[in-house]
């Protein structure tokens, strides 16, 4: 088969992947905005819906139109958005390292993120001058400083990052724990501990206008982006014989990855292992071309954490489990599935 030929069936099976993720996707938010401790019909929330956009005036009570727009359909939203960041995260750092367990959870970049959110919670730093999401993206961008650091030269093999990113993980997690300790009261500790571990119970519109802004903005910068990343596959020697300006493209993706992990983890917390599982199963379906991957990947992932997110609210009798622990439940046995293949074959 030629190129030409080969590259058409691609784009074609990547459409028809889009729509039926788009299909899937628009489905599984209507559940998230039907299911919860008040049960609202599909019907409901179509009207719901449609009433809040305008569209429609139908007549259903006020409280099922307050639940499915004000609180239900804007998480659901965000869990979508936190998705295809999160995936589009884990695509970015495994091309850049070249290590298939790379993501942003694994390498403690939400680790570093969350310190910095929580500085700003708790100490109040920069309170009136530094928002939240600044905060955040000031303790991602320290996170991969340290990781940089740590592996700066190695020679210990592919797994040397990843080490480094447990280690920066373990740091920033005990600063974290050690902020919410000292400096806040009862209440305020076990509301950042919940929050830690993956929350979108607070999320609102404001939360979704800013998250579609940042999401996208990534999207489209690693778009324009997708060769350099086929050639970071190869190593950065081969890239920069390509004629990729490999320092500078480095640091814009990093910067980009460290935005979209802040903005996320300064609304939802932490949540791990998407930017892990997502990739490689986008990957198994339309393969390692990023123009394909990078769309594929944000589609599979907005699906994964919204189903996470409903999961997280059906599992336990009246109460919700925090999202990072339903993640973590798939991603921890695909982590070590992935490990034990990448191990050197005797």
């Amino acid at each position: 088969m030629k190129i030409a030929d080969r590259n058409e069936a691609g784009a074609g099976w990547l459409a028809i992947l889009l729509g039926i993720s788009m299909i899937v996707l628009v489905v599984s938010v209507a559940l998230a905005a039907a299911i919860g401790d008040y049960s609202i019909g599909v019907d409901t929330v179509f009207l719901a819906v449609t009433n809040g956009l305008g569209l429609t005036h139908a007549d259903i009570p006020p409280i099922e139109q307050s639940v499915v727009w004000d609180l239900r359909l804007s998480r659901a939203l965000v869990a979508a958005l936190a998705g295809a960041g999160l995936a589009i995260c884990g695509v970015i750092l495994q091309a850049l390292l070249r290590n298939a367990l790379a993501e942003p959870f694994v390498l403690g970049v939400s680790a570093g993120a969350s310190t910095g959110a929580v500085a700003v919670i708790v100490l109040g730093i920069g309170a009136g001058s530094v928002s939240l999401s600044l905060g955040a993206f000031a303790g991602a961008f320290c996170a991969f400083g340290m990781v940089a650091l740590l592996s700066n030269g190695a020679t210990s093999g592919p797994n040397h990052t990843i080490l480094a990113g447990v280690a920066a993980s373990q740091l920033f997690n005990a600063l974290t724990a050690y902020i919410v300790t000292t400096s806040g009261n009862a209440q305020q500790a076990r509301d950042v501990m919940f929050w830690l571990l993956g929350s979108f119970g607070g999320v609102r519109w404001p939360d979704f206008q800013l998250l579609v802004i940042v999401v996208f903005l990534g999207l489209v910068i690693c778009l324009l982006m997708a060769r350099s990343l086929d050639a970071f596959t190869f190593g950065d020697e081969d890239a920069a014989a390509l004629g990729v300006p490999v320092a500078r493209i480095r640091l814009i993706l990093f910067g980009v990855t460290a935005m979209v992990t802040a903005t996320i983890v300064s609304m939802v917390g932490t949540i791990g292992f998407v930017g892990l599982v997502v990739p490689h199963a986008a990957r198994y379906l339309v393969g390692p071309l990023h123009l394909r991957l990078l769309p594929a990947s944000a589609a599979i992932g907005a699906i994964f954490l919204v189903l996470a997110d409903i999961a997280s609210r059906v599992v336990a009798d009246q109460q919700t489990i925090p999202i990072g622990v339903v993640t973590a439940m798939v991603g921890v046995p695909f982590f070590a599935i992935i490990l034990y293949r990448a191990k050197p074959q005797q």
